[in-house]
């Protein structure tokens, strides 16, 4: 099932600035935010420097740079948040998939290496491994995606089978050609599987209980006109 969003919701799903969770995932390991601390430090001596060689006037404009560079470790995750929600809300269309999950499984992926000296005084590069779950997802016309990510606890519920919903977006109004796709959310298990989370997920759950009422009662509306034509062609008779 596919059902076309108006842009209104498509930008409520994916917000121009970063959520708290979206906020979260930018933050990264402890290396990623010494890498920011280290890039505030540098940044600020930098202005620093210029402003004692070529730049003495402007105290009160060096002050402001220096603020912005200083706290670069604690706004950086929303810049790079909100660049990567701008990557998705450049698409024109998008909609609301439904399908099913086809396969489930589990692959081991190098996730950095370190170099260490063996026994005999050797450099020897050593592999770090991650654990990652590949979901794969499917509908009847033939459209297959799949998501890798680190593997949680939760997803020890997932099996082929399992309902799962999703966003699709596009840039042809009939998306007939899906350019890219969200987390996959998998209602029965209230289970989310993402490499990024790129939906208001609270509201992403609003749109499909909503499209499940509007379902449910046009499926109701339907049987009722066709028991009424029965009745009628009784009377006719």
């Amino acid at each position: 099932m596919l059902v076309p969003l108006t842009r209104q919701t498509f930008e409520e799903l994916i917000p121009a600035v970063a959520t708290a969770a979206q906020y979260k995932y930018a933050w990264g390991k402890p290396s990623v935010f010494l890498k920011r601390i280290l890039i505030s430090v540098v940044s600020v001596l930098f202005i620093l420097l210029v402003y004692k060689l070529a730049w003495q006037d402007g105290g009160q404009v060096v002050l402001i740079f220096g603020l912005i560079a200083g706290l670069y470790w604690l706004w950086g995750p929303v810049l790079s948040a909100s660049l990567r929600n701008l990557q998705c809300r450049k698409y024109k269309y998008c909609g609301f998939w439904q399908g099913r999950i086809l396969d489930v499984y589990i692959t081991e992926e190098v996730s950095s290496q370190e170099e260490t000296v063996n026994s005999k005084g050797q450099l020897v590069i050593v592999d770090n491994l991650e654990r990652m779950i590949n979901v794969e997802v499917g509908d009847k016309t033939g459209f297959t995606t799949k998501i890798k990510t680190l593997i949680s606890r939760n997803h020890q519920e997932l099996a082929p089978g399992q309902v799962a919903l999703m966003l699709v977006m596009s840039n042809e109004e009939d998306l007939s050609r899906i350019a890219k796709v969200s987390d996959i959310y998998i209602p029965s298990r209230n289970v989310w599987v993402s490499d990024y989370p790129y939906l208001r997920r609270d509201v992403f759950v609003e749109v499909s209980r909503q499209l499940k009422k509007k379902r449910d009662r046009g499926g109701r509306d339907e049987g009722e006109e066709r028991r009424g034509e029965r009745m009628r062609s009784r009377l006719d008779y």
